[in-house]
């Protein structure tokens, strides 16, 4: 890899196309993708539909049902999956350009973090291949029961735009260690990274064709896919609405199983025992302005106990004011751009709606780097804001923090408490017996305590509640999502 991590997004080697049985099909209407960092247009995709749909899925499931990918030694599949590991690696350079240079994630970034994590990943799931099967069932004895787990045959996947190549792992990686074919549709404006994903897999020993990468805009590409009568599961990252959409198009073609990770608007309750304010400011800060905010699990309700309300806000006001936006193609960048203009603009108009119901703004929303094309935002505090106000009540997928104080843990379990959402959850406290009463009354399908943030141990399940979400990406559910099981009861003579 090169001394600089900067690079000339110019210059950019891009796959422009679908992948299907190992080949990139271009042609036919184009999908323009923009650079969030300025505005600017910086490749195209072509704009799928249900017939390219259609051929993708059939394809996954041919090679599915012929390569022997299923029914191999399931350790040979984890040999595949380790290779393909070893390439990711490899490839560090090329993918985290890739990734960078149409989203909203920093090269600095992507090469620490994003794609490292997604070949450990990869990895981690290989291990699963031969540790899931069936179980043996106590029945009368003169007869054998059993449970037999196989795969679904093709999973449809659909991924967000907010972490592309990660989020994409999480989904694909499960799906083939189980020995299914997948069919996964990127987010048209963070279209690149997925596709060399899917090359290297094949040259690591993926049967062309068993991952299948389908682009266009998700109205159509996402619908057919999920309607497809050969799909035998779906697994959906993004927001509450369109998850919605995409269970009903399941459940009206299928039935089928669903895994949705869906909208958040999590809170981080902060008590009045905490040993270090500037750290606890720090990690609050993480929470609610790493990518801009436009994370699943932004911490952005801050519940803080009013005797250290003031100087916990006080410092989060000060890092407000230290970020570093620019382009991500640049290694100094160290705050993201907001992915378009369209959602820039929701952003600030959630914020102009809090503030017109009484919300004040301890650090103002203002656009960063005006010149520049693109769209960033400033970090942004609220107070003075009730429950029902719009940036407490609303995902905003922004910078943005609200602040709530309160007294006794009863009114802070209250305020945490959210009626649509309950993805993730923070507590902060030096009293263990506060953080688990805490833990055991948050509605969230994952509590942070004294800290806020995945870890690198893939084995802990992720995903929410209530409408957060159905199901659990990472971790052993993950791979027994993409299995299915078979009942059976033997006698013993004919």
């Amino acid at each position: 890899m090169s001394a600089s991590l900067s690079f000339d997004p110019a210059l950019a080697d891009i796959p422009e196309g679908h992948l299907v049985g190992g080949q990139l099909l271009t042609g036919g209407e184009r999908v323009a993708v923009h650079a969030p960092s300025t505005g600017a247009i910086v490749g195209h995709v072509p704009a799928g539909d249900a017939d390219v749909v259609d051929q993708a899925v059939r394809r996954a499931a041919h090679v599915q049902a012929t390569s022997g990918w299923a029914t191999c030694p399931p350790r040979e599949r984890a040999r595949v999956m380790r290779r393909w590991a070893q390439l990711v690696e490899e490839n560090l350079e090329r993918l985290a350009r890739l990734e960078s240079f149409c989203s909203t994630r920093p090269i600095a970034e992507t090469t620490s973090w994003d794609v490292p994590f997604t070949a450990e990943g990869l990895r981690f799931f290989a291990e699963y291949a031969d540790k899931l099967g069936g179980n043996v069932a106590a029945t009368q004895s003169d007869l054998l029961g059993m449970t037999i787990a196989e795969p679904y045959g093709v999973i449809g996947a659909i991924a967000p735009w907010n972490f592309p190549l990660v989020m994409a792992s999480w989904k694909v990686a499960p799906a083939l260690i189980a020995g299914n074919g997948v069919v996964i549709k990127p987010s048209e404006m963070t279209p690149f990274s997925i596709v060399l994903l899917a090359q290297l897999g094949e040259q690591a020993g993926l049967p062309a064709g068993l991952f299948n990468v389908v682009q266009g805009h998700g109205a159509v590409v996402g619908d057919a896919l999920s309607r497809h009568p050969l799909c035998g599961k779906l697994t959906f990252t993004g927001s509450t609405r369109t998850g919605i959409a995409v269970m009903k198009a399941a459940a009206e073609s299928g039935p089928k199983p669903v895994t949705l990770e869906l909208g958040g608007k999590s809170p981080q309750v902060v008590y009045q025992d905490i040993r270090c304010v500037d750290t606890v400011a720090a990690r609050i800060f993480r929470a609610f302005s790493g990518n801009a905010g436009q994370v699943c699990v932004t911490g952005s309700r801050l519940i803080v106990h009013e005797k250290v309300a003031g100087p916990l806000v006080e410092k989060i006001v000060a890092l407000a004011g230290h970020v570093r936006p620019g382009p991500t193609w640049d290694e100094r960048t160290a705050y993201a751009p907001i992915i378009s203009p369209a959602q820039a603009e929701r952003v600030e108009g959630i914020v102009s709606r809090a503030c017109a119901a009484g919300a004040e703004q301890v650090v103002p929303m203002r656009r960063l780097l005006t010149n520049s094309g693109g769209a960033f935002l400033s970090p942004t505090v609220l107070t003075n804001v009730t429950a029902q106000n719009v940036a407490v009540r609303e995902e905003i997928f922004g910078p943005v923090l609200t602040v709530q104080t309160f007294t006794e843990e009863d009114e802070a379990l209250a305020l945490a408490a959210h009626p649509e959402y309950g993805l993730a959850a923070g507590v902060h406290t030096a009293d263990l017996g506060r953080a688990m009463r805490a833990v055991r009354q948050l509605r969230a399908g994952t509590v942070w305590v004294n800290r806020y943030g995945r870890s690198a141990d893939f084995v802990i399940p992720t995903g929410g509640f209530g409408g957060s979400g159905i199901g659990k990406d990472l971790g052993r559910e993950a791979v027994e999502a993409n299995l299915r099981h078979k009942s059976v009861l033997m006698a013993f003579e004919g």
